[in-house]
């Protein structure tokens, strides 16, 4: 059986107008073509469709349950040729998306996020919290479309760009005899017993952190090791010690603990967006880059 698209739309053109002219005139086609077309497709079904007079033109049964059969097909196709539509100009699809868990906290990513929702609310965005070492591999073989993380050395393979250059900041209880100053160098924290990030743990800043630490030949005392930021700020918030963090851990708001800026203008970190050079960029993932493009600070 050899039954074309273009068929049923004939077909359905006519059952619907019950006359071969003004189907003929709706198709923008001569009549004679229509004609043969239905002829066609009755031998391939094998069935009369249709009963026609010189007056007249009816569906037979068979007809009729191939109308509401044409009507459907038809309408999954259009509905199908939609989807994929949709799906090419990324307003539906899924987006997978790694954070390190700072990057909720910087007003680039999260109105990035929001406005992402508000455009294109049909796309699953799916997004996993893993440190900036464990974002590598998955964005190398295709799981993570994006990742957002903090400066690090990359693989050959995957390309970034800046989305955030942020200070650093010295962290530290209410009640610490530094809290009340307006800024400090971060020598004033060589001899303070520091909360800090685990070695093993495989986030960025504590690298980052370190280095600057080790700039300036200032050795922490470290006394508590911690896997993530928010249990860095809960130990600092009890007076366990100090601590260095980002900026955008700010918007945490712990009444106990006071941000003291850093002196030294390499006090920053950078948030960067990561992506396979290998892989094409889908529509999801340039819509989102744009976004983020337009926040970066």
């Amino acid at each position: 059986m050899n039954i074309e698209l273009r068929h049923l739309r004939y077909f359905v053109a006519v059952a619907e107008e019950l006359h071969f002219g003004r189907a003929a005139q709706r198709l923008n086609i001569s009549q004679p073509p229509l004609s043969q077309q239905i002829i066609q497709l009755e031998a391939e079904t094998g069935a009369k469709l249709f009963h026609r007079t010189n007056r007249s033109v009816q569906l037979t049964a068979a007809g009729a349950q191939l109308l509401s059969d044409a009507r459907a097909i038809l309408s999954q196709v259009e509905q199908a040729a939609e989807r994929a539509a949709r799906l090419h100009r990324g307003e539906e699809g899924e987006l997978r998306i790694g954070f390190t868990s700072s990057a909720p906290f910087t007003a680039v990513v999260s109105d990035a996020l929001y406005r992402f929702r508000q455009s294109w609310p049909q796309v699953h965005i799916q997004m996993q919290e893993i440190n900036t070492r464990q974002q590598l591999a998955p964005l190398l073989d295709g799981r993570l479309d994006l990742g957002v993380m903090r400066n690090t050395s990359l693989p050959a393979g995957l390309h970034h760009q800046l989305l955030l250059s942020e200070p650093l900041f010295a962290v530290v209880h209410k009640a610490h005899p530094l809290a009340d100053a307006a800024r400090i160098p971060v020598s004033a924290l060589a001899s303070e017993p520091f909360v800090f990030f685990d070695p093993q743990g495989g986030t960025a800043l504590y690298s980052d952190i370190l280095a600057l630490l080790h700039r300036y030949q200032i050795k922490p005392y470290i006394t508590q090791e911690v896997g993530e930021a928010m249990t860095i700020l809960g130990l600092v918030a009890t007076g366990l010690g100090v601590s260095i963090l980002p900026a955008s851990f700010r918007r945490a708001r712990l009444s106990d603990l006071v941000w003291l800026p850093l002196t030294e203008e390499d006090a920053i970190s950078e948030l960067w967006l990561v992506w396979s050079a290998a892989r094409e960029k889908s529509a999801q993932m340039e819509n989102m880059m744009v976004l983020l493009q337009t926040n970066r600070r």
